[in-house]
């Protein structure tokens, strides 16, 4: 095992011998907010502590065993019982580096998706419509819950703009690597000569902040409008300005929401994507500044770039950034993402094990 894992290994091990003590003093457990804080470590540390432990058990046998080589009527059981220390530590030495992986903080965040028409016109509303849907079996199919906070939609169907907020567990760690371009080829319902098209959406994956207070926003840098919501909606949106916009002024960045019948209930949801959107804005400047001293893994997320091309007529998805490609358009246009979804994690987890085994 590489010494600097190891060095990591024993400093996680003596921190939690350390948690496990706190946690048993009476000082600590009258104290709520430093015990639920020092419990929320403790269940971070657990299983890498866990693991380390086994492996240490099966490094201490693989040693003892080899001790005994020396006496001939040992030998021949010492030589089995190290083979099958030796394999178990094998075993558990890649489980340890992928326990050490530096976990994203926001990966069990709810988040809000956005998905705007692009390139294409009406066909990139309608696919954006389509998108969406196939986003929300998704969610469906993994226990998740969905609403939308705005739409806008296309002339001839779809959408040219839609967001929703997704909630569940580690939705953001599923659907993180979806931002970006997507591509679309497929012959349009309104084309009457059967020509392909090539029309784009792009898709945000926003992790929705835990509390607003997490980035200061200033109420003098708002301005707040209201107005009616869009679409059927009955007699009330027709008659009320429930629909709300909140622009921050020094960003320009805008946020909406016309789902809920109550202004206020608008109000807050808007202001929640505002917060999002403006941790993204803070999130994207880091990366910046920091993509000078590190790779960049599994594509960089780039509104810019083309991360993925759905071909319809040969029922084909492609994902270009890790050449992944699957002829089950059909499944995932249905909300089977994971064939896509988990290559993409594998291959992420690949590029951190790399990473930490050189260091």
């Amino acid at each position: 095992m590489n010494e600097r894992i190891r060095s990591r290994l024993e400093k996680i091990q003596e921190r939690f011998e350390e948690i496990t003590g706190l946690l048993a003093d009476p000082a600590v457990q009258s104290d709520s907010d430093r015990f639920r804080e020092l419990s929320r470590e403790y269940a971070q540390l657990e299983p890498v502590a866990d693991c380390y432990r086994r492996y240490r058990e099966a490094e201490s046998e693989f040693e003892a065993a080899g001790e005994l080589l020396e006496d001939a009527e040992m030998a021949e059981l010492a030589r089995e019982s190290r083979g099958e220390a030796r394999a178990r530590m094998e075993a558990l030495e890649p489980e340890l580096k992928r326990l050490l992986l530096p976990r994203d903080p926001n990966d069990e965040r709810n988040v809000f998706l956005e998905i705007r028409a692009g390139t294409g016109g009406a066909e990139a509303a309608l696919f954006a419509g389509d998108l969406l849907r196939a986003y929300l079996r998704y969610a469906e199919r993994r226990g998740w819950s969905a609403e939308l906070i705005s739409e806008s939609p296309g002339e001839l169907g779809g959408y040219k703009e839609v967001v929703a907020r997704i909630r569940g567990r580690e939705v953001y760690s599923r659907l993180k690597f979806e931002s970006g371009v997507h591509r679309v080829q497929r012959v349009p319902e309104t084309e009457s000569q059967g020509r392909i098209h090539t029309s784009a959406v792009t898709v945000a994956i926003l992790p929705e902040a835990e509390s607003i207070d997490e980035v200061e926003i200033d109420p003098g840098e708002l301005r707040i409008d209201t107005f009616r919501a869009s679409g059927a909606g009955g007699q009330h949106v027709n008659k009320t300005d429930s629909a709300v916009r909140v622009t921050h002024l020094p960003t320009g960045i805008v946020a909406e929401c016309q789902d809920e019948r109550s202004q206020h209930k608008n109000r807050a949801r808007a202001m929640a994507l505002l917060q999002a959107k403006l941790l993204s804005r803070a999130r994207d400047r880091q990366a910046r500044e920091r993509a000078a001293d590190r790779r960049l893994q599994v594509g960089s997320g780039d509104r810019s770039e083309r991360i993925r091309t759905y071909n319809f007529p040969q029922n084909r998805v492609t994902d270009h950034r890790i050449n992944l490609t699957i002829y089950k358009l059909d499944e995932v246009m249905e909300g089977d993402f994971d064939p896509i979804i988990d290559p993409l994690l594998q291959e992420y987890q690949a590029e951190q094990l790399a990473e930490l085994s050189a260091a």
